[in-house]
């Protein structure tokens, strides 16, 4: 916190009387301010998590044990509200509140804010927040929604091991750009597709590396190596969500959440892999730390949101149930798992929106390297099973019922066709020094080296890589239509489509 900062909060109590931001208890912060998860047209969760302090301090931000309840209404000056129940924020959950609102009312606006404090007793107010409902199968209605990976808060602060790489900007302490250019933007709601965090960045293999390179890495990278425990996998959430930019997306913004390998366990991990984070630690961290499953009966991380009559999204789960990556492809290895291929079968099946969207963690179209063996795309990795489902999606008509894919994982942005007709977008990396050049159709190291994948889109040079996120509108009309802007990361439009409904 800068000096005008601290001056002008200052000021605001001697003036007002009290913080003008609704915390009068100086014991107790919410640092990692408020968040809205898993909206649909009847419930949401929202999410805070008490503090110790209001930044961070020797690497991390330390919780504080207490007590809180969110109050929830239509109206800002909450007549009338309801309220949750009290909560305890305590070590095990790393002090972290959460609450399911259910009975909520479809596309409608609400405000949300909590009451916290060392006990029910004597409590403070937290800022106001806001958030809205979908509106679900039963309405027409217009929306727009933004999805992003590769979040990598190292390579933003202290640079890719190598301190001259580092974000410069004078906003650098408020977080990543794009984040402010996504909040412009007013999204309806947000996606983290995974790599919310990365537990595996930095590590002493990245910082021996610069060495060798004759790079100056930061000086503190070599007493900040890859995450190894429950500890160091949380500190990672409490300084990515810190940052104030997220802060302010977050307090307006609902989110949807998928992991990937980096928030998982490590680059490219499944479940058998000998690392210190164990597949069970991998999957309990995600749902506690990201308002995802609810947080009394819990849930799969595979699900369905219908967002109003002419959009439906579906979230798949990529890490929890695969077999080996080094396991022989073919029929018999799967990344989703027999029940959640079954899932998603069955429910696209069931499903009567004009559009339909699949949200995938890794790419399922690509190209991709061809020394991989993570995705569907990869052809020592599940390719088999990738390819089985694009032969289902035809066999049932899904190329004329307006099916699409969104992927995360790669740091490149693009829109790829693959030659049975699937198209995918993939959204690309939020953070500059976490972006690269993305593998051309027909280049020998790629899993197309015979150039059959049509790519209309791609960053694939390395002048054209660069930060940025992807934004989908559905608009309504006697056509319905779905867009698909490329933005980077200062809000600049990139590249757009349209797609219109078949019927």
């Amino acid at each position: 916190m800068n000096i005008f900062t601290k001056l002008f909060l200052a000021l605001s109590f001697l003036i007002l009387g009290c913080s003008p931001f609704g915390n009068e208890d100086k014991s107790i912060f919410l640092a990692q301010g408020l968040m809205t998860g898993e909206p649909t047209e009847s419930s949401i969760i929202l999410q805070s998590r008490l503090t110790a302090t209001d930044t961070i301090v020797n690497g991390d931000i330390p919780g504080i044990t207490g007590m809180g309840r969110f109050e929830l209404s239509e109206s800002e000056n909450f007549t009338p509200a309801v309220f949750s129940d009290w909560l305890t924020a305590d070590p095990t959950k790393d002090y972290i509140l959460k609450y399911k609102f259910p009975d909520l009312k479809p596309g409608t606006k609400y405000y949300y804010r909590l009451h916290y404090g060392a006990d029910d007793k004597a409590t403070s107010k937290s800022h106001i927040c806001s958030f809205t409902t979908n509106y679900g199968a039963g309405k027409v209605a217009e929306s727009s929604f933004t999805i992003v990976t590769g979040m990598n808060y190292y390579f933003f602060h202290y640079g890719r091991y190598d301190i001259s790489t580092a974000y410069s900007g004078k906003d650098k302490s408020e977080g990543y750009p794009a984040l402010k250019s996504i909040l412009d933007q007013n999204p309806d709601f947000f996606i983290g597709t995974g790599d919310n965090v990365y537990f595996d960045h930095p590590s002493e293999r990245g910082y021996d590396n610069a060495v060798k390179k004759g790079k100056s890495p930061h000086p503190g990278t070599n007493d900040r190596k890859e995450v190894i425990d429950e500890r160091g996998m949380r500190r990672k959430y409490h300084e990515q969500f810190s940052q104030p930019r997220f802060v302010k997306l977050f307090s307006e913004v609902p989110t949807f959440w998928e992991k990937d390998d980096h928030d998982y366990r490590k680059n490219d991990a499944d479940p058998y892999i000998d690392f210190p984070i164990s597949h069970e630690l991998g999957i309990k961290n995600f749902t506690e730390q990201l308002p995802v499953v609810d947080p009394i009966k819990g849930g799969k991380t595979y699900r369905a949101h219908r967002i109003n009559k002419d959009l439906q999204l579906w979230f798949v789960e990529g890490r929890d149930y695969r077999d080996a990556n080094s396991k022989e492809d073919g029929p018999e290895k799967t990344l989703w798992g027999k029940e959640q291929l079954s899932w998603l079968k069955s429910t696209l099946m069931e499903s009567d929106a004009t559009f339909k969207i699949l949200i995938s963690p890794t790419p399922m179209v690509g190209p991709d390297d061809a020394y991989k063996k993570d995705n569907h795309v990869n052809t020592r990795g599940f390719n088999y099973e990738g390819e089985a489902f694009f032969d289902w999606i035809i066999e049932n008509g899904f190329l004329e019922k307006n099916f699409y894919i969104i992927c995360g994982d790669r740091h490149w942005q693009y829109h790829a066709k693959h030659p049975k007709g699937i198209e995918e977008f993939s959204c690309g990396a939020l953070v500059e020094n976490n972006s690269r050049a993305g593998r051309l159709a027909g280049y020998p190291k790629s899993t197309d080296p015979d150039g059959k994948i049509i790519q209309y889109y791609i960053q694939g040079k390395k002048e054209e890589a660069s930060a940025g996120f992807l934004t989908v509108k559905n608009k309504t009309g006697d056509v319905p239509e779905l867009h698909f802007l490329f933005f980077n990361e200062h809000g600049n439009l990139l590249y757009s489509t349209v797609k219109y409904a078949k019927f």
